[in-house]
């Protein structure tokens, strides 16, 4: 497998995103990219758009989010992914001191994580 990202999706307690993106932006990302880490994108889910034919009509039904939070990371193979994995997941900073703060944040039963590899003309590669 050659270079592909991660599309990490969250859903974050509610009230609690400006915490979350100020954690996120002050402490996990500096952290992650010490180790390694390649972060290309940090983003909030302000809504969704459904598209559907209804009747012979194609249709927008949008739904409000604001609690989703979205980031992108790039790795260079499925074994740079499990080094730096390690790397951070199983540091002691991580364990000790950020995995706490994730937890009164994060519905961490609600992550998901898509591994997408770019396309030829993706700008993302």
């Amino acid at each position: 497998m050659s270079a592909f990202f991660e599309l990490r999706i969250y859903q974050i307690f509610p009230g609690k995103m400006d915490e979350w993106i100020s954690f996120m932006e002050k402490t996990i990302m500096p952290f992650q990219i010490a180790q390694g880490m390649v972060i290309h994108g940090s983003f909030i889910m302000d809504s969704s758009d459904q598209f559907a034919l209804e009747n012979g009509e194609r249709v927008m039904n949008s739904e409000q989010k604001g609690n989703t939070y979205v980031w992108i990371r790039r790795f260079e193979s499925e074994d740079e992914k499990v080094k730096l994995y390690k790397a951070v997941y199983e540091s002691k900073e991580w364990v000790e001191n950020i995995a706490p703060t994730v937890a009164n944040l994060v519905d961490r039963n609600s992550i998901l994580v898509h591994n997408v590899s770019p396309t030829a003309l993706s700008v993302m590669k």
